[in-house]
């Protein structure tokens, strides 16, 4: 490709003084264009153009499935049983898949949780636990991880959308939005008071595979048959309730907040949310998600310590009350903030993904983005 650049003599000679004698050169000045790195550019040049065709064109493939799903499932009008359906299965995908993804993370964090002498560090526990029980091991426990937080997200987010319409159409719509911040709690609460109890049984068996080394269970089934065996279905239940304190505050702050900066962050942009496209609004979505993570990861931490360590360590026939101030009693209160670190980067990223996830879903279903002002009016 040397044909399209200019010849090292004419670049030599590119800068000089009017009427100053040239005088023959043995490199470029410091003022003067490098050559040979005019290949290194090209190539920039060449990637950039690549990764513009290859975004048109996965932008293209994403509106034609869109519109072949849309023709399928018909208009879908908001806040019909359709909606809500829809809601659904973005919810599912959104809290599986991610979650699913953060496995390692999750079982590092958790066997923290269970022993904080156990690892030092991230890096340090993925590299003992590879060697030991290879890449398998890393990723224990993503199976009831997938099963579990696919039903609470389904949970989740098809029930938050019902309560959050349900409780603004109680409240009228003049004090829906001056309370629109409560409205945001009380339907995030409510649907996670349901989604939780889809989650719970999942969530024991995770525990127990991940807390115990060598896991116990062979898989998800294997898992909740032995404990079902043992200690019979409320086994499956005895974390509800730290789980419960766990996940409602983590799940209305998730809700509120984010809500509440993607109004801020479209305040502070010029125009209004509509006039963005769709690549910015679910940017828009993972930014807002992301800081809303961060603020759930320190509101429920402590509640996640707890879970851990009753579904590893609370005794057969022991009451809640005094398995809850016995664990508490061996970590004491510095005990419960034990893997915050690692939990704000897991839980940040986690529901970034998950918002940017859920409302790329109803993007492609035909429906508006959540958050940052109302959903337009529909046409008749």
């Amino acid at each position: 490709m040397s044909h399209l650049f200019p010849k090292k003599e004419t670049l030599q000679n590119s800068f000089y003084s009017p009427g100053a004698p040239q005088r023959p050169q043995t490199g470029p000045t410091p003022y003067q264009a490098r050559p040979e790195l005019y290949g290194a550019f090209s190539v920039v040049e060449d990637a950039k153009g690549k990764a513009k065709q290859l975004g048109a064109e996965a932008s293209k493939d994403f509106e034609k499935a869109s519109a072949k799903a849309q023709a399928k499932t018909g208009h879908i009008e908001l806040y019909s049983g359709r909606y809500y359906a829809a809601c659904t299965v973005g919810g599912l995908l959104a809290c599986g898949l991610t979650h699913t993804a953060v496995t390692p993370l999750d079982l590092v964090k958790t066997r923290r949780q269970v022993d904080s002498k156990l690892y030092t560090g991230n890096f340090q526990a993925w590299g003992k636990i590879f060697r030991g029980e290879g890449i398998r091991g890393i990723f224990v426990g993503w199976s009831p991880t997938f099963f579990g937080y696919s039903a609470q997200g389904a949970f989740k987010y098809g029930w938050y959308e019902y309560f959050k319409k349900t409780y603004s159409d109680m409240a009228g719509e003049e004090a829906a939005k001056k309370y629109k911040t409560g409205l945001y709690l009380a339907a995030s609460a409510s649907a996670e008071f349901l989604a939780d109890i889809a989650l719970c049984p999942f969530e024991a068996v995770k525990v127990r595979m991940q807390g115990g080394m060598p896991s116990p269970y062979k898989g998800t089934l294997d898992g909740i048959n032995s404990i079902t065996g043992k200690e019979g279905v409320a086994g499956l239940y005895k974390g509800l309730y730290p789980l419960w304190g766990r996940q409602i505050p983590y799940t209305m702050m998730k809700f509120a907040s984010f809500e509440t900066i993607v109004e801020m962050i479209y305040d502070r942009l010029p125009g209004q949310k509509s006039d963005y496209g769709k690549a910015a609004q679910t940017g828009v979505s993972f930014a807002g998600g992301y800081m809303a993570g961060i603020l759930c990861a320190i509101v429920s931490h402590p509640a996640d310590v707890m879970v851990s360590k009753l579904n590893a360590a609370r005794k057969p026939g022991e009451a809640f009350g005094a398995a809850m101030s016995r664990i508490y009693k061996e970590i004491g209160f510095s005990g419960l903030w034990n893997g915050l670190p690692v939990r704000i980067v897991m839980i940040g990223t986690l529901t970034g993904l998950q918002w940017m996830i859920y409302d790329y879903f109803k993007i492609f279903m035909g429906l508006p983005t959540t958050g940052g002002g109302p959903p337009p009016a529909e046409k008749k």
